[in-house]
Parts: C-alpha cells; structure tokens; sequence
C-alpha cells in the first residue's frame, strides 16, 4: 500500500470539504444570523454550535493530521516546502477559530450582538481564504502526483 497517496488523498478529502463547508458559511450561514429573532436567537446559536462542531471537527481533525504526516511520508513529485505552506495554512485556519471564532461564538451563545457578529462574520474571511488557498495547493499537489 502506497501510504504517501493515502495520505494526500485524505489530506485532499478534507481539505477540499472545508473549502465547500466554509464558503457556504461564509456567504450563506453566518449573514442568516441577523435574520433569526430575538426570541430564538440563544437557542439557535447553542445548537448551530453544538451541530456545526460534529461536521467541522473530524474534518478538520483528518486535515490537521495528515499535513503533518506528509512530513514523514513525502509525495514524489512534490516539493516539501509546499508541504509546509500547507501545515501554516492549517495553523492559521487552527489560530484563528481558536482566538477569533469560537469567542465570537461565546458571545452570541447569550444572545444577538452586532458587534460580535460583524466580527465574526469579517474575520471569517481569514479562514475562507486560507481554506481556498489550502484547497487550491492541494490540488496542485495531486496534479504533480498525476503527472509523474
């Protein structure tokens, strides 16, 4: 078994499922919030984080896990610093959930903030674009591999 393009095809998986995941909540999910109501709004945010998290976390588990391994397993064809960028990416999509996100998301757990959800929903490009950048360097990764 060829665990180098194992690797790489679920560091593929994930990656280009986040990228899908991420633009249709960029540009679909997060501007609903507003339109949900006072009323509900606290019950909303709790179960869009409770749900958002068994889709998000495993993939991004499987992300996070094999960039790394492809360290230690090398693509033939693919230059490793390409590798690397990728893990940055990851550590940046990881950092920025991590400090601007999730307390975003703490916030409107106790109810609709404007300002916490203008956050939100601006710095939420920080992992949008990185995800499409992971997404477009995966994919060129994959090419090299085919056109070896």
């Amino acid at each position: 078994m060829n665990w180098s393009l194992t690797i790489l095809l679920a560091n593929i998986g994930s990656t280009l499922f986040l990228v899908g995941l991420i633009w249709m909540v960029q540009i679909v999910h997060y501007p609903l919030f507003d339109d949900v109501g006072e009323q509900n709004y606290v019950s909303y945010q709790q179960r869009h984080q409770c749900n958002i998290t068994y889709v998000v976390g495993p993939m991004m588990l499987i992300e996070l896990v094999t960039a790394i391994m492809l360290i230690w397993y090398p693509i033939e064809g693919v230059n490793k610093s390409l590798v690397y960028v990728g893990i940055s990416l990851v550590i940046l999509i990881w950092l920025s959930t991590a400090f601007i996100q999730v307390p975003c998301h703490e916030k409107l757990v106790k109810g609709f903030d404007p300002v916490a959800y203008k956050w939100l929903v601006n710095s939420n490009w920080i992992r949008t674009i990185a995800w499409t950048a992971r997404g477009a360097l995966v994919t060129w990764m994959l090419v090299r591999v085919l056109s070896k």
